[in-house]
């Protein structure tokens, strides 16, 4: 579809070289769009062929400075900026009642702050152009459920959702479309580790209502959509991309207690 051709776009992941957002940018790469990914450290970066690369970029996406450096760099070499999609976030499970203020500080600057600082930097850039520009924001299913042992993360996932509505609501007016992704749980290559082999993952994925954990380009088919014409009047929407949500465990125990 011509509308899923990014052959004249340029977009910007954070944390792109790994994982969801390395899917990512591996998928926008195929769509023909020029890619900035960005990370504190430099990884290999994803490749649509044997021609054509991602463009990596230094950035400690907590630092507003970094970030503003970061998008002038783009908008200077590339000549602007089509889609940010703040991806970069995480965090450890922790103790919540005995996890130190620094890790919660880090945790929701990480996942919350970075992408305001981001999105600030991209508004300047995108307000600008005619066509505006899209941002999409990676939210998690922890965001709008308990999200016991990583509540430090639940907490900035769920004001990433708040700060995308009220972002859309400011921006709108300049064409700036902002939006937000609720992730479920998504097999990468840490999950084998993750969750306890091959076989831990059958498991978990057999728990879903579509019987698999998603993939990498499951989330980035979401964001294809968001970033492209097809979702010209879409902002301040919060999508969710979890396979139809995790099974309420009191289905299981009701079903276990019938004779």
């Amino acid at each position: 579809m011509k509308e899923l051709n990014f052959s004249t776009s340029t977009v910007l992941i954070t944390g792109g070289t790994a994982g969801i957002g390395r899917g990512i940018a591996q998928t926008f790469l195929e769509r023909g769009a020029t890619v900035v990914v960005c990370g504190r450290r430099e990884r290999a970066v994803p490749f649509a062929d044997g021609q054509r690369t991602a463009h990596f970029r230094a950035c400690d996406v907590r630092n507003a400075d970094q970030c503003r450096e970061l998008v002038e760099g783009v908008r200077s070499e590339f000549g602007g900026l089509d889609v940010l999609i703040n991806n970069a976030g995480g965090g450890p499970e922790v103790d919540s009642a005995t996890c130190s203020p620094s890790l919660i500080e880090r945790v929701i600057q990480l996942n919350l702050t970075a992408a305001f600082f981001m999105s600030q930097a991209a508004h300047e850039v995108m307000k600008s152009q005619p066509t505006g520009g899209s941002i999409i924001n990676i939210s998690s299913v922890s965001a709008v459920r308990s999200s016991p042992r990583s509540a430090a993360y639940g907490a900035a996932k769920a004001g990433l959702l708040n700060l995308t509505e009220s972002l859309a609501m400011e921006w709108g007016p300049v064409g700036v479309r902002v939006n937000a992704l609720i992730v479920g749980l998504v097999a990468t290559e840490n999950s084998l580790d993750h969750y306890g082999g091959e076989a831990g993952v059958q498991r978990i994925g057999a728990m879903l209502p579509l019987q698999r954990m998603g993939t990498p380009r499951d989330v980035a088919n979401a964001c294809l959509y968001l970033a492209s014409p097809l979702a010209a009047y879409v902002s301040g929407a919060k999508i969710e991309v979890h396979g139809g949500g995790e099974r309420p465990v009191f289905l299981d125990l009701a079903a276990q207690a019938k004779p």
